[in-house]
């Protein structure tokens, strides 16, 4: 099993990126699938997911209503795309798949069995 992530990079406030995910191993849309954060010196926050059941997503407050999490299942690819980024939005993120991500009882839970490997976006002016 493997997750490629990228996609990060350096953007001014305001700006956008997408990060890609990109899965081997295994189907991607055979697990809850999703996408943390952390900023240095603070803890792993989990950004978004989609539970494999319903296709039902999950959004972090702070995030929500900017970042759109999707995936194309023919690429077996997960996306983040992540608008009027902030300073705040700066840290490594992870995509990570088969944790527990409960949208109808705003849970996404912090671990899961397999991490992908991490992609900066460092937000600044």
């Amino acid at each position: 099993v493997q997750l490629q992530a990228s996609g990060g990079g350096l953007v001014q406030p305001g700006g956008s990126l997408r990060l890609s995910c990109a899965a081997s191993g295994f189907t991607l849309d055979d697990y809850n699938i999703g996408w943390f954060r952390q900023a240095p010196g603070k803890e792993r926050e989990g950004v978004s997911c989609i539970n494999n059941s319903d296709g039902s997503t999950y959004y972090a407050d702070s995030v929500k209503g900017r970042f759109t999490i999707s995936r194309d299942n023919a690429k077996n690819t997960l996306y983040l795309q992540m608008n009027s980024l902030k300073p705040e939005d700066t840290a490594v993120y992870y995509c990570a798949s088969d944790m527990i991500c409960l949208p109808g009882l705003r849970i996404m839970d912090n671990r899961a069995e397999y991490w992908g490997t991490g992609t900066q976006v460092t937000v600044s002016s």
